[in-house]
């Protein structure tokens, strides 16, 4: 199966998020056959990734936004568990700092784009400023509806200088945040990631149903595709991103570059 294809938001598609399953798995099971899947792709991942670093001519640029609990540690931790750190960096958006609030809202972003040969992870994004910026009206409507635009033309730059980019949406029901927020609870080894800044939100999930479906909606371009990942299930999750992580690193065709210089001419004494 293609997950590529499958999954993505296509260019002009007016999204409504009721019409994508979160507990989907694509007819995939959770047995051993999912997980040998899983682990062969995470194992190639590992493999284009070192051609892409020996290659340098592109970047590879990751985007996970979602609900909170929705899954972006989790999917960072396995889905990339086996790529060389070296040539991987994992950017956390927070609340902007002071310094990040002196500049227009995709300075931060832009500074923390990978350089050739990398891959870069957006833990939250840019889409922020469109998100929860929107929700709590932290600016005028007329100042974040231009965002959009300003976001398309930022990630065409990006496009435009080799950086290829895949943005997730990791969607999970209102029922089953609920259960992980439980777990956060109950749980002694989870009980550190409970905030309740995240029980607060929990209250505007429809005010954020509608800023992703318009995110979602207005921000999936043919270069800068968005992908409605069912998260429901977590070992899904981590199949399908990293499916489309590499199906979409196989498609650039990476080649190790040649030696600057004639081999044959080296004599090691």
């Amino acid at each position: 199966m293609n997950f590529t294809k499958k999954l993505r938001v296509r260019p002009g598609t007016k999204i409504k998020l009721r019409d994508w399953d979160p507990d989907d798995t694509l007819g995939y099971k959770k047995d051993g056959d999912s997980k040998k899947l899983t682990d062969k792709t995470i194992e190639r991942l590992d493999k284009l990734q070192y051609l892409l670093y020996a290659e340098n001519r592109h970047s590879l640029l990751i985007v996970l936004q979602g609900m909170d609990a929705a899954g972006k540690d989790g999917t960072i931790r396995h889905v990339m568990a086996g790529v060389n750190p070296q040539g991987c960096t994992v950017t956390s958006f927070k609340v902007p700092s002071h310094e990040e609030a002196q500049h227009d809202f995709l300075w931060r972003a832009h500074k923390a784009v990978p350089g050739l040969g990398d891959i870069g992870i957006f833990n939250r994004s840019h889409y922020e400023d469109v998100l929860v910026v929107r929700v709590h009206k932290l600016v005028p409507k007329h100042v974040w509806e231009q965002r959009y635009d300003e976001i398309n033309q930022f990630e065409k730059i990006l496009h435009e200088n080799n950086t290829v980019i895949l943005k997730f949406f990791l969607h999970i029901s209102k029922g089953e945040q609920k259960k992980r927020f439980e777990e956060r609870l109950s749980d002694p080894d989870h009980n550190w990631k409970a905030s309740p800044a995240d029980f607060v939100e929990r209250k505007y999930w429809d005010e954020y149903t509608v800023a992703y479906e318009d995110a979602l909606s207005r921000c999936s371009k043919k270069d800068a595709p968005w992908f409605v990942i069912p998260s429901d299930h977590k070992w899904f999750r981590n199949l399908a991103v990293s499916r489309i992580v590499t199906e979409t690193l196989e498609e650039m065709h990476l080649k190790f570059p040649k030696p600057k210089f004639d081999l044959s001419k080296i004599k090691i004494r």
